[in-house]
């Protein structure tokens, strides 16, 4: 089911939801230039439990609007609130994947009336800061990729290649979070200021000044690479665990062998340890 939410006068953001009636409900938050679609087989699994299921497109993102401004972590906290109240959510699982888990975080800390658990997928620790060299070099590494001759059928065979164990679904979303047109060609749906404006508030605003805040049980799922050693491993690891130690209420799930969207890749797995998170909460 699809849903538009108003979230200020001039923006509408778009939601996939899957109806249930058990508590809690579940609200899922992406990363940057991904969307909601990403959390489709993740989103099956949990409505299967009962749950109700929101998976948001943040602005720019998938279905929802793109307006000129508001590429930001607060700006994006601030809409996840004004859609709460319009769809009257209080008291849910937030599950944010990578930039989404640094929104997540911040919605958490400011709102506690709004959630009861938190789950960071791969993501709520981003410090580039403390991870590159300078702003230049953060740019460099994540500028978005030139779309320029790229089709849906080129791109669907890229990813294939390059996540061999994802479903045809994930591939299909991962193909969504590009602009789709009649002809079969590609481009980015934010613009380069406004994907750069998101990565400038990635910098600028790490989320660990707001752990001290959060008082809910909180899940981290930490993507460790596939073919990573121990030594890579133990750093990835201990890194986390240093940036998040003041989360009083945190435990640790790790996946071995996995990737950054662990969501796409492994969403059953995913989907049980948000179900296990419902469960302690309850």
């Amino acid at each position: 089911m699809d849903l538009s939410v108003p979230v200020t006068d001039d923006v509408k953001l778009h939601f996939r939801h899957r109806p249930g009636t058990a508590s809690p409900a579940f609200l899922l938050v992406h990363g940057m230039a991904s969307s909601a679609q990403l959390w489709d087989e993740v989103a099956d699994d949990l409505a299967a439990a009962g749950h109700p299921v929101y998976a948001v497109d943040l602005r720019g993102h998938g279905e929802s609007d793109t307006p000129d401004t508001g590429f930001d972590t607060p700006t994006a906290v601030a809409d996840l609130v004004a859609s709460c109240e319009f769809l009257g959510l209080k008291r849910v699982v937030v599950a944010g994947h990578s930039w989404g888990g640094n929104v997540s975080v911040r919605f958490t800390a400011e709102n506690p009336h709004l959630v009861s658990a938190l789950a960071l997928v791969d993501g709520g620790w981003l410090e580039p800061a403390a991870a590159f060299a300078s702003w230049d070099a953060f740019v460099a590494a994540l500028r978005p990729a030139a779309l320029e001759g790229a089709t849906v059928a080129s791109i669907s065979a890229y990813f294939r290649t390059i996540h061999p164990d994802w479903s045809p679904a994930a591939i299909d979303a991962a193909v969504a979070t590009m602009r789709i047109h009649p002809d079969g060609s590609l481009s980015q749906r934010m613009t380069l200021d406004q994907h750069m404006s998101i990565l400038r508030s990635i910098w600028d605003e790490p989320p660990a000044p707001w752990y001290p805040d959060i008082d809910v049980p909180t899940l981290l799922m930490l993507a460790i690479p596939k073919g990573a050693l121990p030594p890579l491993a133990n750093r990835i690891r201990t890194r986390v665990q240093n940036t998040t130690a003041p989360l009083r209420h945190a435990t640790f799930r790790e996946y071995p062998d996995s990737e950054h969207d662990l969501h796409a890749q492994r969403p059953h797995e995913v989907a049980a340890d948000l179900l296990e998170l419902a469960r302690r909460t309850a």
